[in-house]
């Protein structure tokens, strides 16, 4: 996911997730904070940070000082994160090492547990999902304020020349890129990463149920008022926002979903989506409208549902199904909807 431009893709682009009757939006996060006592009325705030719209809900509340502190820890802890792991930011983590020419350069512990659980991805996936994307992924600008434009081929294959999550050598806290050309982006794991983060910080305060949602990334702790479990629905691809295609009923689990609907342009009638092909340099293309994933942490689901658009139904099925309290429904392009076999399936 290309930070620098997610706000741009926020508003044009349809929300991969809602929860619906009104109870949540999930392209505007939402975390639940606790250790208060029970209220049925929750409290909500709102913030904009990884360039998306992330909203804090809270259901066990009381409207104490200790909730209100959690609140602002929760939005402290995603700037800082944003700061380290944004490869658009100068300074960050990220930034330094792709501006470090191939040299050695120290990262936080925290950068290199994200790197490393991306790097597990990106050879689970055996490259289809890469953490050394960004060359590429920053050619095709899909989330440029003016109209993205289809990349000259030359350069194309210039950027892909240099996307191999094998140049990415971590030893200790030390992170050095092998290609001085290449470049990294976390982006595809980066929210599931923070967003669990902040699912652990909020149980050690003793948070019953809660909501975390940072721009379609998930993460439900216990479940609503009553032991009502959280009513969501999935996007209907190309459709007007709001519009959903189904509906799942989750507890204590993270939902998360990628697809070529998220961000997208046409140019001479083609449709060219944000899901790149890191061989070919160009939008995947198979008959996968959109993947979404229940997991039980956030940084799983979001690294399987690109993973699992890119392996396909019957190589993203299979995988899914070897993993446990893991489930996973693909949209085709016709609107037909392929489950697993837990998936909570709902018209």
């Amino acid at each position: 996911m290309n930070w620098k431009k997610d706000r741009v893709n926020f508003i044009k682009s349809n929300t991969v997730l809602h929860m619906v009757a009104g109870l949540f939006s999930l392209a505007a996060a939402s975390v639940l904070l606790s250790g208060c006592a029970q209220n049925a009325v929750p409290v909500t705030q709102t913030g904009f940070y990884l360039d998306t719209v992330v909203q804090i809900t809270l259901y066990d509340t009381d409207g104490s000082e200790t909730c209100d502190r959690n609140i602002r820890e929760c939005f402290s802890m995603i700037d800082s994160y944003e700061k380290l792991f944004s490869a658009h930011i100068e300074g960050s983590d990220i930034w330094n090492i792709n501006h470090a020419n191939g040299r050695p350069v120290t990262v936080s512990d925290d950068t290199i547990d994200l790197l490393q659980k991306a790097l597990y991805y990106s050879g689970l996936s055996d490259g289809a999902v890469d953490l050394t994307v960004f060359p590429l992924s920053e050619l095709w600008d899909f989330g440029s304020e003016d109209s993205p434009r289809r990349p000259d081929d030359d350069a194309i294959r210039n950027a892909v020349s240099h996307i191999d999550y094998r140049k990415v050598l971590i030893a200790g806290n030390t992170v050095t890129l092998t290609d001085p050309a290449a470049a990294i982006d976390p982006g595809f794991i980066a929210k599931g990463y923070i967003a669990d983060r902040l699912k652990e910080y909020l149980l050690a305060q003793g948070v019953q149920n809660a909501c975390i949602n940072l721009g379609g990334n998930l993460v439900t702790i216990g479940s609503k008022p009553g032991g009502q479990p959280y009513h969501i629905g999935i996007q209907k691809p190309f459709a007007d926002e709001g519009d959903i295609i189904t509906a799942i009923d989750i507890t204590d689990r993270s939902v998360v979903s990628s697809g070529i609907y998220e961000r997208y342009f046409y140019e001479d009638g083609v449709l060219y989506h944000h899901l790149l092909n890191t061989s070919t340099g160009y939008p995947e293309d198979n008959n996968i409208a959109g993947v979404t994933v229940i997991a039980p942490s956030s940084v799983d689901a979001d690294a399987l549902s690109t993973t699992c658009y890119f392996l396909g139904c019957d190589d993203g099925m299979k995988l899914i199904e070897s993993l446990e309290n893991t489930e996973v429904l693909f949209i085709t392009k016709n609107g037909e909807l392929i489950a697993s076999g837990g998936f909570p399936l709902s018209r």
